[in-house]
């Protein structure tokens, strides 16, 4: 194990330490939560606690019953006590970039079903400007392709069509939808941003996480740093 898996290990061990008994918890998709979603497991398995997890991928709801976590769904539990997931970019006011993992709409979506959202990573997630480094991951209906790259092109941004990993065509997410990866270097304002974006017909969510999460644990070489929210 390198010192990133062992960073991160350490922060969803943090992160764990907020679920408790009776909690109904949005479980995230990514290598940084993995470790969670397994610490969890660990605590049902050896102290009998007693949770029911909503996972946010056909990855993470598998992991979950290999973890013996009973899963539910939004439509049984609209409300969530947690959500814990990763992220691919966080900046010191905790916006966050995600949807490297493909999950960005249903990670979304529970994180804002849940009465409170930590994010786990390790250090090199760490960011002065969202974006730097990073494309902005947006879900796009497949149909409508072709006009969100062009507006987006028209907002400064450099869009990629997201390949599957063997490149024989695009990558395909849970809902059906496809992934453009943009370039748009350093966002100067993600909350305008993200607005521009969701007034673009055919895009279904963008990987801006704006003033959503409450605390993150950041696993360093030898520690775990915690950041707090600030007003946005």
């Amino acid at each position: 194990m390198d010192w990133r898996d062992a960073a991160k290990e350490r922060a969803a061990a943090e992160s764990v330490k907020h679920v408790k008994d009776g909690f109904v918890l949005g479980l995230g998709t990514g290598s940084t939560v993995a470790y969670a979603i397994k610490e969890i497991g660990r605590r049902v398995k050896e102290e009998h606690l007693s949770v029911l997890g909503v996972p946010t991928s056909y990855q993470t709801f598998l992991l979950a019953a290999q973890c013996g976590i009973p899963v539910t769904t939004l439509n049984e539990h609209p409300r969530l006590d947690l959500d814990i997931d990763g992220a691919d970019q966080i900046d010191d006011g905790l916006n966050l970039i995600k949807g490297m993992g493909g999950a960005l709409t249903r990670e979304k979506v529970v994180a804002a079903a849940a009465k409170s959202f930590i994010v786990v990573a390790d250090e090199t997630k760490l960011t002065d400007n969202l974006g730097s480094g990073q494309p902005l991951p947006i879900e796009v209906l497949p149909f409508a392709e072709p006009l969100v790259s062009s507006k987006v092109e028209a907002l400064g941004g450099k869009p990629a069509l997201r390949k599957k990993a063997d490149k024989s065509g695009p990558y395909v997410t849970d809902n059906g939808n496809f992934i453009l990866d943009v370039d748009f270097g350093p966002i100067a304002d993600p909350a305008m941003l993200e607005s521009n974006l969701r007034h673009i017909s055919g895009v279904i969510e963008t990987g801006l996480f704006l003033g959503m999460a409450q605390i993150a644990y950041i696993g360093t070489e030898t520690a775990v740093k915690t950041i707090h929210k600030k007003p946005y």
